[in-house]
């Protein structure tokens, strides 16, 4: 009578293995006791939450029905338990393991542990890569990222500048600047932590268009006839502009009056320089220098004056007449000074000099 009771105890679970986490790579053992199953069934299962469909049998009994090299079978027949052994954890092995005793069609007795596989974090496709905006409008940018734990989202910009929020760090998805200024400019840094591995980042490149500023580093330049003198534009602006040099309303052009040049520092920074070359009577004046964009034109103005002695650079060597070299007219007129001086002291008739000497005599005696 005792033994027929015993041999209709309903199977039980007595054991089931807790929430395991480990990292790509490494080695699991799930491990489920059983207790009066006699000759029932006893299955390990991976189990799709969203599908039951999708769900996958892996052992029935101590042999395993998915024949996979990463996976192997324990059954200690003292306490009844199966041990299911996964080498090599792949991301997709996480999800829920069932131990089941399968009684009949419509029964059966399941207890589920977890496997979660932790991954260094990832930033996903429909984040923010890049940012073109008018100054003065608002800019949002966004960034998601997977992995497991799940990472916690930061924002930085290059060389640790202040972000248009205030502070060097904004934790969260989403970075929203109200009004964006040409300052505000350059890289950020998108970066996504979850104590996994280094953590990764998304360099976002945010391009402020604005209008051009002009400055002029030397309003006022002076240089003798017949030499060179190079006047200088700096222009901040984006897109690059459209540079023009004008002297009284007439746009100039390379030619073998001027010569101008323009040099691109960076996408927002161009220097522009006119060569006024050997400078005439009419070349004196006013020079404006204009930039423009889409977004608005600005102006520097440089005025050009006659001078005497002619500015090195770029006036370091003769000037030019023609294909000829000759001396400046300034320079003549310096040259006869000097000579003129001279020539006068050497003049002196001996009377002069004679004087000069009694008298210095007279006052070396009082």
């Amino acid at each position: 009578m005792f033994t027929y009771l015993i041999s209709f105890r309903s199977p039980t679970i007595s054991y089931i293995t807790q929430t395991q986490i480990k990292d790509i790579g490494g080695t699991v053992e799930l491990s489920c006791s059983v207790q009066y199953t006699n000759d029932y069934p006893v299955i390990w299962m991976k189990i799709d939450p969203r599908s039951n469909a999708n769900s996958l049998p892996i052992s029935t009994g101590s042999s395993l029905i998915l024949h996979e090299s990463r996976y192997s079978l324990r059954y200690d027949t003292a306490s009844s338990t199966y041990t299911l052994q996964i080498k090599d954890i792949q991301e997709t092995d996480a999800g829920f393991y069932h131990c089941q005793v399968l009684i009949s069609p419509s029964n059966r007795v399941s207890a589920e542990v977890e496997l979660q596989v932790r991954r260094p974090p990832f930033i996903s496709d429909n984040s923010t890569r890049s940012v073109v905006v008018s100054e003065g409008e608002a800019v949002q940018m966004e960034c998601y990222a997977g992995g497991y734990p799940p990472p916690r989202i930061s924002w930085r910009r290059e060389n640790n500048a202040i972000l248009p929020t205030g502070g060097s760090i904004y934790r969260g998805n989403i970075l929203k600047i109200k009004q964006i200024k040409k300052e505000d400019r350059g890289t950020y840094y998108c970066v996504a932590e979850n104590g996994v591995g280094r953590g990764t980042k998304r360099n976002i490149a945010v391009e402020v268009e604005f209008a051009p500023v002009v400055s002029v580093p030397r309003p006022r330049l002076g240089q003798a006839l017949q030499y060179d003198m190079d006047l200088e534009c700096h222009v901040e602006a984006y897109p690059p502009p459209a540079l023009t040099w004008v002297k009284d309303e007439v746009a100039l052009s390379n030619n073998q009056h001027y010569s101008i040049s323009h040099f691109a520092t960076a996408d927002e920074f161009t220097d522009t320089t006119l060569r006024v070359i050997t400078i005439e009577k009419r070349q004196y004046g006013q020079y404006v220098c204009k930039a423009a964009n889409k977004l608005g034109t600005a102006e520097g103005r440089v005025e050009l004056f006659e001078s005497i002695i002619p500015v090195c650079p770029p006036a370091c060597g003769q000037a030019r007449y023609g294909d000829a070299a000759a001396v400046s007219t300034s320079t003549a007129a310096l040259l006869l000074t000097l000579f003129f001086v001279a020539f006068r002291e050497f003049s002196e008739s001996d009377e002069d000099q004679n004087r000069r000497r009694d008298r210095s005599e007279e006052l070396a005696n009082i």
